[in-house]
């Protein structure tokens, strides 16, 4: 999906003072002495058994071809798993097993505590984050234990998989009301997949539930409060918990925040404008090298090329590869490979659009085109089900945290409304997506006193 840019994790940390909460008032009848002592440190009532779990730490590679647990492991971290509940409503029920990744802190004399990642998403897995993280503060980091921990239903962390045939459900609405219409009837299957292979899971899939987890986590790590760095997606999963748990967070990055107001269903919609000056910018950027890429001098011409492509893509799919690994590309597709590309501003990164939109481009003439190996594999990951799990607990996320207009009526208008403005990223962001087909049953999550970033 479209991420908002990612800035260096070495922001200045936020310190929040003192530590809230009194001790709960023991209950008439006589509790247990652990019992006991867990209610006397905030520990909820009949969650006594997750919070005084102890993490046994492990290696964290899984065999011969994980390179990410090979990466950690060079870096000194160990791996351990977590246990929380489904349903925190029904904590004696049924769990769920929660992979975290820790490198420990070496400055123990000076040691501030634990600091937990999110990298987004949502539902980015974050397991192997720690290493990046502990190279960007330097000599702080010695000071920290510093932990990844995959959200749950994400990475290694029980995943949820709706058995999608594609790995993202994010497409365009395409360029018609024909096209709009075929993504209706696409969008209202995904759904039917879902609810058929993971419906007991969805509603336990929002960013509510996630916080429950992390304050888990801190207590089988053993912390009174616990420090927080949480990218994109990651800002708001930070911001629900400082909401539920006051006082149990010590320092606070949130890192290229959202609004929480436009958390949910909505959050694509809220960023057209952004995308569209982000495209804007790039087009530019591509002018200037029109001699390396011919995608045109202007940023005018190279958006106008970028349209005609769309275009050529809805008359008759672009075929990109050969063999087994031959995509058919249609106006529905191809905007979402453009903007899956738009997350970075730097040269590199704005060079990989250029290519692949002058791959495209020379698709659309009917010219036959063979992508690079790192673009085959992203057009693996989008449009087969090797990324199903991934698109899966991200749109699972979005739909649990509210609830999406039912109406498909309702996205045709705001469709046409956005297209002239926004002829690319409007019809992509705006279309619908199978929320509007699933039992809005989300418990949402608290109203936030204030909006990070704003």
């Amino acid at each position: 999906m479209t991420h908002l840019r990612r800035r260096a994790a070495a922001a200045a940390l936020a310190f929040v003072a003192g530590l809230t909460g009194a001790a709960a008032t023991a209950p008439a009848e006589a509790a247990a002495p652990g019992e006991a002592a867990a209610q006397a440190a905030g520990v909820p009532r009949g969650l006594e058994r997750y919070y005084q779990q102890r993490p046994a730490w492990h290696s964290c590679v899984l065999g011969p071809q994980d390179e990410e647990g090979a990466a950690l492991e060079r870096a000194g971290a160990r791996c351990a798993e977590v246990t929380v509940p489904l349903d925190y409503g029904d904590p004696g029920g049924r769990t769920v097993t929660l992979a975290l990744s820790r490198i420990e802190a070496t400055d123990t004399r000076r040691r501030i505590g634990t600091l937990l990642l999110n990298d987004g998403g949502p539902g980015s897995p974050t397991l192997g984050a720690p290493p990046r993280v502990h190279a960007a503060l330097k000599d702080t980091a010695a000071r920290f234990d510093i932990v990844g921990l995959d959200q749950r239903f994400a990475g290694r962390s029980a995943t949820l998989d709706c058995d999608w045939p594609i790995g993202y459900d994010i497409t365009s609405a395409g360029t018609s009301r024909a096209s709009f219409e075929r993504q209706v009837a696409f969008q209202r299957d995904l759904a039917t997949r879902c609810r058929s292979a993971a419906g007991d899971l969805l509603p336990h899939a929002g960013t509510r539930d996630a916080a429950r987890d992390m304050d888990v986590v801190r207590g089988a790590l053993g912390e009174r409060r616990i420090s927080y760095l949480g990218l994109s997606y990651g800002t708001y999963l930070g911001t629900v918990y400082t909401q539920m748990f006051p006082g149990r967070y010590d320092r606070v990055v949130l890192d290229s925040a959202l609004a929480p107001a436009h958390a949910g269903p909505q959050l694509l919609p809220n960023m057209v404008p952004e995308n569209e000056r982000a495209f804007a910018d790039w087009a530019q950027w591509a002018a200037a090298r029109h001699g390396t890429y011919g995608l045109g001098r202007t940023g005018e011409e190279v958006v106008a090329g970028v349209l005609r492509t769309v275009r050529a893509a809805g008359a008759r799919p672009l075929v990109v590869g050969t063999g087994a690994d031959t995509f058919e590309l249609d106006d529905t597709r191809v905007p979402l490979l453009l903007f899956g590309n738009l997350a970075g501003d730097s040269d590199a990164e704005r060079a990989v659009l250029a290519e692949l939109t002058a791959l495209l481009a020379q698709a659309a003439q009917g010219r036959p085109v063979t992508p690079s190996a790192e673009t085959t594999a992203l057009l693996r990951f989008l449009f087969t089900p090797q990324g199903s799990a991934s698109g899966s607990i991200s749109r699972a996320i979005l739909c649990a945290d509210g609830t999406a207009p039912r109406d498909p009526e309702d996205y045709w208008r705001r469709i046409e409304h956005d297209r002239a403005r926004y002829p690319l990223s409007g019809p992509l962001v705006d279309n619908i997506s199978p929320c509007a087909f699933l039992d809005p049953r989300a418990r949402r999550p608290p109203r936030c006193a204030a909006t990070p970033g704003r």
